[in-house]
């Protein structure tokens, strides 16, 4: 996979999850009773992503960047499926930990990628465009659908952005040109 296809990809991917972000937060206290059930929740995310990063990092090496982001990609879009659907304070928990291996999938294999490119004279130029890009369209993504979820259900928002998710996987696994 190019820097090109990852930068195009990695701004969908993370464009989808800063849109749904607010709303989630907003899906996670509404389940729970406690502002303690919305801290396990979040504690379980952060928790599972850090003991899943040394077995995804072998993962990376043995499976390579693209697979990893495809199973990143194809994972979230199922999860996406699911939010709108949970209605009790354990699925909530299961959704979280699912995310946090996910989200060690993401971030693992983003800086695996950025860490393998080749170009070192100009690492730091392309990792402060890399971030522009990305936290670019990440705001504009957001800004968009503070407009468009006057018109919509948020269950349709996680449906909308798991489609999102699918789009991202076709960007990561489209044939690259010679």
């Amino acid at each position: 996979m190019n820097f090109r296809k990852f930068l195009i990809a990695q701004s969908i991917l993370i464009a989808a999850g800063s849109v749904v972000f607010p709303f989630y937060l907003l899906l996670i206290k509404n389940v729970g009773d406690s502002y303690s059930q919305f801290g396990w929740a979040y504690g379980l995310f952060t928790l599972t992503a850090a003991f899943s990063y040394p077995i995804i990092g072998r993962l990376g090496d043995r499976f390579g960047d693209k697979k990893m982001l495809l199973i990143y990609t194809l994972g979230m879009a199922a999860v996406m499926l699911l939010i709108p659907l949970l209605y009790e304070v354990w699925q909530v928990y299961v959704i979280q930990i699912v995310m946090g291996i996910l989200g060690a999938v993401q971030k693992n294999t983003e800086k695996a990628f950025l860490a393998r490119n080749k170009d070192t004279d100009n690492a730091a130029t392309r990792m402060g465009n890399y971030h522009l890009y990305i936290s670019l369209w990440s705001g504009i993504a957001i800004i968009l659908t503070g407009y468009l979820i006057d018109f919509l259900t948020i269950a349709s928002l996680f449906y909308f952005i798991s489609f999102v998710y699918i789009i991202a996987s076709f960007v990561i696994v489209k044939r690259e040109k010679i």
